[in-house]
Order: C-alpha cells, then structure tokens, then sequence
C-alpha cells in the first residue's frame, strides 16, 4: 500500500471514528506500529489530526489563526454567544476570555445589564467600551497575537486579585476523556488562573471543537460547571459530556 493511501484510510477511520488507534489500524493493514506512527506524525505535521497516546483526534480547526476563526462556524457561535450572555446577571464580576465566541457573547449583553467584566482581551473590552452599564477591567500583560489576548506573569498577577461569579471560558479542543485544551502553553496556563477564580466555569463550545484535541491542557472536564451548545448538535455528541457530569446549555 502507498504512503498516500495509507494516510487516506487513516483520516478516513479519523472520521468515521472520532479517533485512530494506531494498533488497530496497523493490524488491519498487517503494518507495523512503527510505520502507522510515522504517517501520524506526518498528519499531525500538516495539522490533520492531533497525536495522543496511541493514536490521534481530530485536529481542532480554532487551531487556525484569527482571521480563519472568524470564518468557522459564524452562525453557531452568534447562538452561543447570544445564550451564554443571558446567563450573566445584574451585579455579577464575570471574566470573559478572548476569542471570536467570547466576543459575540460581549455583543449580546442585554443593553440595560449593569455588571462588572474583566477581560484580558483588548478586542472584548473595546466591543465593551459603549455597553452603558458594564464597567470593564482589562487586564494587561504580553500580547499573545494568535488570540489577542494578554499573558504572562503580569496577566497572571492581576487574576490572581480577582474574584469573580463566572469565568467564560474559550477552548480549542474539548474531550471527554482529554479534557479541555488550547494550541498554547502560556495561554493554557492564563486560562486556568482565570477558572480557580471564578466560581463557576462555563465553556464555550461550538461544535468543531466537540472531540477535537489540541497539544495543552487547560483543565480537566471535570473543571466545567456547564457547557454552552449550539441548540442542533446531536445528542449522541454531547452525551459523553453529559455523563461526565457537566451541565449542557443549548443554545
């Protein structure tokens, strides 16, 4: 068998699957692991699919820089914007992480809410800037371009002063079994100083990013109090997260 028609039936067991076992596959094939390993290293080189112990996930498409972002799935995360800003109530101190979701959840904010968000998104506290009743606190640090939000030990001194009622976490990968993750060490590490200091961490999940991994974990699932769903994701995708015992908002 060719390279090229090896690699075919693996991303085509990728999808039909969800996930590569690479001892399957191999004896299915009647290949080495050595050589199955090889083709996923080769996959995951050309971002295709996201290598883990003994095999590979799907390779999660908010992995693309922001300009692409912008362009996966827009609608469902207008919805699931629009269904996380209705859980904030008057009154609350809610952190809000960066990212295309996080900013449609900023534009849906009732426009007579009077609640205090911190951000370390500039991109989020300028779409804040004219809401009449949040008061915004942004917090500073290194500019981290790939999301546009702020890192590093500054960032991360200034979370740790903070008390919130929410966090509304943006992810790029959500597992059952991998948990949630992000393309980047330091803002893995921002991310989750911002979850122990809110009581509640709400994920915000389009659904490319349902079973997608992606190489830096944020948290475990069990770290999510609920996820926010778009309202036609089937019910069989979301049901290893139900069971996992997180609350599924559909948005």
């Amino acid at each position: 068998m060719l390279t090229s028609e090896r690699k075919a039936l693996i991303l085509e067991v990728l999808r039909r699957d969800g996930r590569v076992i690479a001892k399957a596959v191999s004896q299915e094939l009647q290949l080495s692991e050595d050589t199955i390993r090889r083709d996923l290293r080769d996959l995951a080189g050309e971002g295709l699919l996201q290598r883990v112990h003994g095999g590979a996930l799907p390779a999660s498409p908010a992995m693309a820089d922001l300009a692409a972002r912008r362009e996966v799935s827009p609608e469902g995360k207008v919805a699931i914007g629009r269904a996380a800003a209705r859980l904030v109530r008057p009154g609350q101190v809610v952190l809000l992480d960066g990212g295309t979701t996080a900013l449609q959840l900023a534009r849906h904010l009732a426009h007579g809410l009077e609640a205090t968000i911190v951000t370390h998104s500039p991109t989020v506290a300028l779409e804040l800037a004219n809401h009449p009743g949040i008061a915004v606190e942004l917090i500073g640090g290194r500019l981290f371009r790939h999301s546009m939000v702020a890192v590093g030990a500054a960032a991360a001194e200034a979370i740790a002063r903070i008390r919130a009622d929410l966090f509304f976490l943006g992810v790029t990968g959500i597992h059952p079994e991998l948990g949630l993750t992000t393309g980047d060490a330091e803002e893995a590490a921002i991310k989750r100083a911002l979850s122990r200091q809110a009581a509640e961490t709400i994920v915000l999940a389009s659904r490319e990013k349902l079973g997608a991994a992606s190489p830096f974990q944020i948290a475990p699932l069990s770290e999510a109090s609920a996820m926010v769903v778009e309202a036609d994701v089937p019910d069989e995708t979301v049901e290893p997260y139900r069971k996992a015992g997180v609350t599924l908002i559909r948005s």
